[in-house]
């Protein structure tokens, strides 16, 4: 005996596998950009105070020393340019920008012939970037996108998570500056960037 299905029999399953990639998209989407907005502001913390990590880096690569205040100024700004709620073009901008950081420290890196100690970590965060990007919300696209078609409307709450996330990510980042710094120390001697 021979069963004929119809669309409306479908209907549910297609509907099931929906949901689950409908929650599994927000999860990553936050996950690679809390990462990277982490990343983002914990860099401008070293680059703008200038600790010793950024220091002995900048003379590895033969980058002058101001590099790192332009740098910090930078990171500051694509933080808050992802993690705010709209500005699709400026998001556009801003994750354009870390592609270019992350990867010219990767190839930076390679000319030097340093191993991937030194470059893969800015490779990982090139690939968050990307998974961020990628993974956004129709909300946090160009308006004229497919994709950003039928937004909702922008709302405080956003505004004030966003807010306040940062506000929490750069007290993290203040608070864990000492370990930071006490572990980066090492790993710049291991690496022989600098000597005890």
């Amino acid at each position: 005996m021979h069963l004929q299905t119809t669309a409306a029999d479908r209907r549910p399953l297609e509907k099931s596998t929906h949901t689950g990639r409908s929650r599994i998209r927000p999860f990553v989407f936050w996950t690679a950009t809390v990462v990277v907005v982490f990343e983002l502001i914990a860099g401008s913390v070293w680059n703008l105070m200038s600790i010793e990590w950024i220091e002995a880096q900048l003379r590895h690569l033969e980058y002058p020393d101001y590099f790192a205040y332009i740098l910090g100024g930078w990171h500051v700004g694509a933080a808050l340019a992802i993690i705010a709620p709209g500005f699709g073009l400026l998001k556009e901008w801003a994750y354009a920008g870390c592609f270019f950081l992350w990867s010219g420290a990767v190839v930076s890196h390679l000319v030097l012939g340093d191993g991937a100690g030194s470059w893969g970590v800015p490779l990982m965060f090139a690939v968050l970037g990307i998974v961020s990007w990628a993974s956004r919300p129709a909300d946090r696209r160009l308006s004229g996108t497919r994709a950003a078609k039928d937004q909702p409307p922008r709302r405080r709450r956003a505004w004030a998570v966003a807010a306040g996330l940062v506000v929490a990510l750069y007290a993290v980042s203040f608070a864990t500056l000492p370990a930071a710094e006490d572990f980066l120390h090492e790993r710049a001697v291991n690496l022989g960037w600098i000597t005890e």
